[in-house]
């Protein structure tokens, strides 16, 4: 069986796993699959699960926030933020749907706060203006 190695790095993370046979992904134009033999490659990876194959052995299960793959010389690159690596795909699955709500609670304060500094800045324009000053 033709294998490939894997590199899994994060920003307090490296792993490096040797005898990978197969590895499922999904970027914004859907899921791929890489084997050993695969031409070089590039992708930028969505937040979800992706999953790879040790030998003949079962899955492993990655949940990662989105990242980015590289495969060349039958060595494969996957750069992220953070990542968990679990063979229990229920433990990673109810994992991974924690880290979203965390992620989309975030992004709600986020946007609140952009919304917030937006109004400000536009009413002291408008205080500027009332009274006459000039920008430049």
């Amino acid at each position: 069986m033709n294998t490939f190695v894997a590199h899994l790095q994060s920003a307090t993370q490296y792993e490096r796993i040797e005898g990978v046979a197969s590895f499922i992904a999904e970027d914004e134009s859907g899921k791929f699959g890489i084997l050993a033999g695969h031409i070089r490659m590039l992708a930028i990876l969505t937040f979800g699960l992706a999953r790879l194959r040790i030998g003949e052995g079962q899955w492993q299960y990655l949940a990662l926030p989105g990242g980015i793959l590289y495969f060349v010389d039958e060595q494969l690159y996957i750069t992220t933020r953070r990542y968990v690596r679990d063979t229990d795909y229920r433990r990673i699955h109810t994992l991974l749907q924690q880290q979203f709500r965390a992620e989309e609670k975030s992004l709600r304060g986020i946007k609140e706060s952009l919304r917030h500094m937006e109004q400000e800045m536009l009413r002291r324009l408008w205080e500027l203006e009332k009274h006459g000053e000039t920008l430049l």
